[in-house]
């Protein structure tokens, strides 16, 4: 394959509405799309080359044709990657993998010049997309890599070749795809066997007894945790509704940080960035920065207010670990006008009816005023918590321009498919 192309380009295109002055179109197929027919349509946009997979479209002296363009991409970013003998830190995790690389990164900006994986383009496109984007003036990488089915972690280390490696935990995501939580263990693994093999080094929570079982024997490790022998330590000092967090390391003890971020599971993100902020040499002061600095974005732990109340969106994502982990966290804060809503899992497959289930009976241990959104919680058997049911953000709405909530703290976490996010609009 010719990959030389690509060093006398601006940079990898896969989208003409995004079309950069003289860069390399790549034409990618999708179920509802054939981005060969768009091969000219590049050219006259401004790409200085195209590569295509269907010969008929091979019309012009600057186009190519290459048996797959996917795989083209996948072992052009291989290739483009092996130039680079800086450190690259692969991340991958049932939750928490987006916010645990923002704080990494975070973190690591405070020295380094860090190249990170933008918003969460973590899958077999996304990933090669971000390392085509390495050059001279990187000096740490951060990839996050996402799986929704086995040997997906594997294929993604095969072209990042990621030297430190994380798994921010294992939980019950894309059970679809997995049929089972073994099958997410055996896939998340395969990081660790990766960068195992290229006599690397883990850096992994000790207080998860799963991810501590996971590890390979005799690979290079640094551990961070709330107990010793964690090399790192932390401790979670309160939840008002924002973190505030200490850690010691050796001789060193913070004081007391206050982050701008929510819920206790976030607390463990943190630690994670501030281990790799130790592995690669920075100052107390700088890893405490990194830390303090850090205002999450696009709905992920965001706190913001409203004329009437006070919200934390954490709609991106939702499945039975991170839910829960969430519900247990917000339980916690202290406020006694404390509302959830709570949105549908997707992609749970067999699993769902049960696990909706199941977070259903939570809400009722703890207490919380519960909102559902979506109609799989709809099934759920009702309980005194649940003050409504909804099939939709759109009924939800309506039901709130009229019931409106004042003075709530109130949490939204649900699936991405279900867009809670609307929601602000109207609380």
């Amino acid at each position: 394959m010719n990959f030389e192309i690509f060093y006398e380009t601006t940079g990898v295109c896969t989208d003409t509405r995004k079309i950069n002055p003289n860069c390399l179109f790549i034409c990618l197929k999708g179920e509802n799309f054939n981005g060969n027919t768009f091969a000219q349509q590049a050219l006259t946009d401004g790409a200085k080359y195209v590569i295509v997979d269907e010969q008929i479209y091979a019309t012009d002296s600057r186009i190519f044709c290459v048996e797959n363009s996917l795989v083209y991409l996948q072992k052009l970013a291989a290739h483009h990657r092996s130039k680079f003998s800086i450190p690259i830190i692969g991340i991958t995790g049932s939750n928490g993998k987006t916010s645990t690389k923002e704080l990494i990164n975070a973190v690591l900006s405070q020295k380094f010049k860090v190249l990170a994986t933008i918003g969460n383009l973590n899958n077999h496109i996304g990933v090669p997309l971000t390392l085509l984007r390495l050059t001279k003036k990187h000096e740490i990488a951060i990839i996050e890599m996402g799986a929704n089915k086995f040997k997906d972690i594997a294929e993604l280390c095969d072209i990042a070749s990621p030297n430190y490696g994380i798994i921010t935990n294992i939980g019950k995501a894309h059970l679809e795809g997995f049929l089972s939580f073994e099958g997410v263990l055996k896939t998340k693994r395969e990081l660790y066997e990766s960068v195992d093999a290229s006599q690397g080094k883990i850096i992994y929570n000790l207080d998860d007894n799963i991810l501590c079982d996971a590890l390979p024997h005799g690979v290079q490790t640094k551990s961070y945790g709330t107990r010793k022998p964690a090399e790192i330590l932390g401790k979670l000092e309160r939840l008002n509704p924002f973190i505030e967090m200490s850690w010691t390391q050796h001789d060193y003890a913070s004081e007391v940080l206050t982050t701008a971020m929510i819920g206790e599971y976030n607390f463990y993100n943190f630690l994670a960035a501030i281990t790799f902020g130790v592995e690669f040499g920075l100052t107390a002061e700088q890893i405490n920065k990194g830390v303090t600095s850090y205002v999450p974005q696009n709905n992920r732990s965001q706190v913001k207010n409203t004329s009437k109340n006070q919200l934390i969106l954490d709609c991106y994502n939702a499945n039975p670990s991170s839910l829960r982990s969430a519900i247990d966290s917000f339980a916690q804060i202290a406020n006694d006008n404390k509302i959830l809503i709570i949105g549908d899992m997707l992609e749970l497959g067999n699993e769902s009816e049960l696990e909706h289930n199941a977070i259903i009976a939570r809400v009722a241990e703890l207490k919380l005023r519960t909102f559902t959104v979506g109609p799989l919680f709809k099934k759920s058997p009702k309980n005194e918590q649940i003050l409504a049911q909804f099939d939709s953000t759109a009924e939800a709405k309506d039901y709130f321009r009229t019931n409106q909530l004042e003075h709530a703290l109130i949490l939204l976490k649900g699936s991405r498919g279900i867009g809670l996010e609307v929601m602000e609009e109207v609380l």
